[in-house]
């Protein structure tokens, strides 16, 4: 490995993992906002909380990684612009395509571990998301009657709550 590999990545594995975090944190959020209703005002645990905030990070994460993998290289080519070491290593006949090469290899492997991540986790993670989220919809049934709406969640009773 050479030195300008060495460079780059130590230059691209800080901006990534700030970026990945960030975007995760987002991403997650932004699911579990969809069901705050279902879970809240039933008297879930944290440690339920924390359980359905990981299956939901691992769904995320291959959104996540391609947004982490843009922004830590264009930080990266851009501090490397920024302070003309770029334009230095061009100079001194280094093509483009070489300078770039770590981060592209580096790409392929975060492509390759999305890839295994989708294919065998992400099935996992949402069969038990699914199955802890029924399981606090079951806890306490009353709290997600609606006007208008038939409600089997009752063991044999269906309920219609009139206007």
């Amino acid at each position: 490995m050479k030195k300008i590999d060495k460079l780059l990545l130590s230059s691209f594995i800080g901006p990534f993992i700030v970026s990945f975090g960030i975007a995760l944190f987002v991403l997650v959020m932004q699911f579990l906002w969809l069901y705050i209703d279902e879970i809240a005002g039933k008297g879930v645990s944290v440690f339920i909380l924390i359980e359905l905030i990981a299956y939901l990070s691992i769904a995320t994460f291959p959104m996540a990684l391609p947004i982490a993998v843009l922004i830590a290289g264009v930080m990266v080519l851009g501090n490397l612009a920024e302070r003309y070491e770029l334009s230095s290593m061009k100079s001194a006949g280094v093509s483009l395509i070489r300078i770039m090469r770590s981060m592209i290899i580096m790409a392929a492997g975060i492509a390759f571990f999305s890839y295994i991540c989708s294919d065998f986790l992400i099935p996992i993670a949402n069969l038990k998301f699914k199955s802890r989220l029924y399981d606090i919809r079951k806890q306490k049934p009353a709290l997600t009657l609606e006007k208008g709406v038939f409600n089997e969640d009752f063991r044999q009773f269906v309920i219609r709550i009139g206007d």
